[in-house]
């Protein structure tokens, strides 16, 4: 059985990444909310570590992980298609998004080393790398998205693929209340370990980490109305902004040798 476990001690190396003058002063001021030192410590990532983050959007992670491991060992940003076939507007967004974050490894390559990006839109591009071959894939609050597009399971199945034997699939994401819809940005954890567990994984621990009692999600826009996005604007804005960030499910699996 899978333990509920809390991160003791940071190692400096990381501690150095998080404290780092590279990370704009917005993405620290969300460390309360995200635990960034305490959640990479509880998933075991070591600066020798090949590690693919699936979806890294504006870099929040990205700008702790690269830098952590650019020495030893290798980030790798999953991010959408930057050439997509048809032209639409979530096409158009997709492609801009990850051509932002092509570009931004490209200026910071001096801090970033070898960080380099993988296509992985499913269902279309679903192969992050060569089979057994990365110590770490992690998502951060991506479910929900790929919840919405019907691609939950082949984005477990194609992280379990890439993963070497020992190596880790770490979740966070917005934690639900047992029978709410996906559309609400909130998952169900229970569900989500089924999931893991389908495609071949094993629970190796859950934290609370990112726990958060007073997220009561029961908002009229969702996950969305809290911070950082307030969707409300400024209604009730300050309520909000009070509660905080979302409940976070924090779960490490492991792909066990067969």
């Amino acid at each position: 059985m899978a333990e509920n476990t809390q991160a003791v001690k940071v190692n400096p190396q990381l501690a150095a990444a998080v404290a780092s003058d590279f990370r704009t002063e917005k993405s620290s001021a969300r460390d309360k909310y995200r635990n960034p030192s305490e959640t990479l410590t509880f998933l075991g990532i070591q600066p020798d570590d090949t590690v693919i983050e699936l979806w890294p959007g504006g870099g929040w992670y990205a700008q702790i992980l690269a830098p952590y491991l650019a020495d030893k060992g290798h980030y790798i940003g999953a991010i959408f298609e930057t050439n997509p076939k048809e032209d639409t507007k979530r096409t158009q967004y997709y492609a801009k998004a990850g051509k932002k974050f092509e570009a931004w490894l490209a200026e910071n390559k001096a801090v970033l080393g070898n960080a380099s990006t993988v296509t992985f839109q499913p269902p279309a591009s679903l192969a992050l790398g060569d089979d057994n071959s990365v110590d770490y894939v992690l998502t951060f609050r991506n479910l929900h998205n790929w919840a919405g597009q019907a691609q939950l399971e082949n984005a477990f199945t194609a992280s379990y693929k890439v993963l070497k034997e020992g190596g880790v699939f770490g979740v966070v994401e917005h934690r639900s209340n047992p029978g709410m819809s996906f559309e609400s940005g909130y998952m169900d954890q229970a569900e989500m370990i089924t999931l893991a567990e389908k495609v071949g994984f094993t629970l190796a621990a859950t934290s609370e980490i990112n726990a958060n009692p007073n997220d009561t999600k029961d908002y009229a826009k969702g996950v969305w109305t809290l911070p950082p996005r307030l969707a409300l604007e400024d209604v009730d804005k300050e309520k909000y902004i009070a509660i905080g960030e979302s409940d976070r499910m924090t779960l490490k699996f492991i792909k066990k040798a067969k």
